[in-house]
């Protein structure tokens, strides 16, 4: 079994597992809550997907841990989300007042062994996981140009709002040259919702959101017809293939595209590094943290609370609305989706950084 075929199959052994395993303990060992306040950082700004995603779990946390804790999303963007990571290594807290949230964006810089790096994540206790999608799409007068191929956008100039080089905008970053696209990166900005900023506001005339962000932001743009669908990302199978995502069944996805595009390929050495960091990106794309040190028992009550949420009878529906149809994964779940998000291999490690040196001058040897 490949280890991109494992993703699947492991992390819903490991799920099952931990609620199986730790459910009577939990209920018995139970951390009571009341009157505490549980900050949940999150290290981008308050307009993108990964602050829609903690602002739909974190009311519905508040309810399932004991005691009914206020839990609040605070936002701590900068330095491509490297500024809050390096801020979260240095807590200690034994009481779950104090959580984390990651994304691509903050597990990339770590991959690659960006120099902001400070962090390191095996210290880090995980206790939820969720998947989640990604979509690109153009303007109007560049969208009519695309007939699910992008050979007719070739000749078009391109302007994105990327948070930097080593963020989970590579993904789509190489997506683009790999179809021959001609897309320059405007780097900077704090978070994906403030791409689609730019984009609204005409100074961008490409985008990409993940899943919560575009059904959150984005679908306003399209439904106006101010905005035109390119392709999602796409989902994995139970097999490793790249098929399409379950929130965008009728969206074509990038290998699509690329398969119906002059020149793109679908194997070799960019394939296969814009798959690998794609699974490591996608696939269990945001995890919520508890500090280094923290008390098992604290662990466990947290974990409890996020099964007790993914085991509501209404969560299918409700998050397949805010967040798009993923997986979640708890516990045993979580650790194993968040070992998968901070590993890849040499060969795509090498491809990609000798990539971020000669397409932006990112220098990480």
């Amino acid at each position: 079994m490949t280890k991109i075929k494992s993703i699947a199959t492991a992390l819903a052994a490991g799920t099952i597992a931990m609620s199986m395993g730790f459910a009577a303990h939990a209920d018995s060992h139970a951390v009571d809550m009341s009157g505490k306040t549980v900050t949940w950082t999150i290290p981008f700004s308050e307009t993108g997907g990964s602050a829609k995603w903690a602002n739909f779990f974190a009311p519905l946390l508040s309810e399932a841990l004991p005691g009914e804790p206020t839990v609040v999303v605070k936002f701590m963007p900068g330095a491509g989300s490297t500024k809050g990571a390096n801020w979260f290594q240095t807590q200690k807290d034994g009481g779950g007042e104090i959580m984390f949230g990651t994304s691509g964006s903050t597990q990339f810089p770590y991959l690659l062994g960006d120099p902001r790096v400070r962090y390191e994540y095996k210290d880090w206790v995980p206790v939820m996981a969720s998947g989640t999608g990604g979509v690109a799409y153009l303007n109007k007068e560049d969208g009519a140009k695309f007939d699910g191929s992008a050979n007719g956008l070739k000749d078009s100039k391109f302007i994105y709002g990327a948070q930097g080089a080593t963020s989970l905008d590579l993904v789509a970053l190489l997506a683009w040259e790999m179809l021959g696209m001609d897309v320059e990166p405007v780097f900077g900005i704090k978070g994906r919702g403030d791409g689609r900023l730019m984009f609204e506001r005409g100074e961008a005339n490409i985008d990409y959101q993940t899943s919560s962000g575009y059904l959150g932001g984005s679908m306003p743009m399209v439904e106006a017809g101010d905005a035109v669908p390119m392709m999602s990302w796409g989902a994995l199978d139970d097999d490793g293939n790249i098929v399409r995502d379950p929130t965008f069944p009728d969206m074509p996805t990038f290998k699509e595209v690329c398969e119906a595009t002059d020149g793109c390929e679908t194997s070799g050495a960019a394939w296969e590094a814009w798959k690998a960091f794609f699974v490591a990106g996608f696939p269990s794309q945001k995890i919520a943290f508890l500090p280094a040190g923290i008390d098992q028992s604290v662990v466990d009550t947290v974990v409890a609370g996020f099964e007790a949420v993914r085991s509501r009878s209404d969560f299918a529906e409700i998050s397949s609305k805010r967040v798009g149809k993923y997986p979640m994964f708890v516990g045993a779940g979580a650790a194993k989706a968040a070992e998968e998000a901070t590993t890849i291999s040499a060969e795509a490690k090498g491809f990609v950084v000798n990539w971020l040196s000669e397409a932006y001058g990112v220098e990480l040897k």
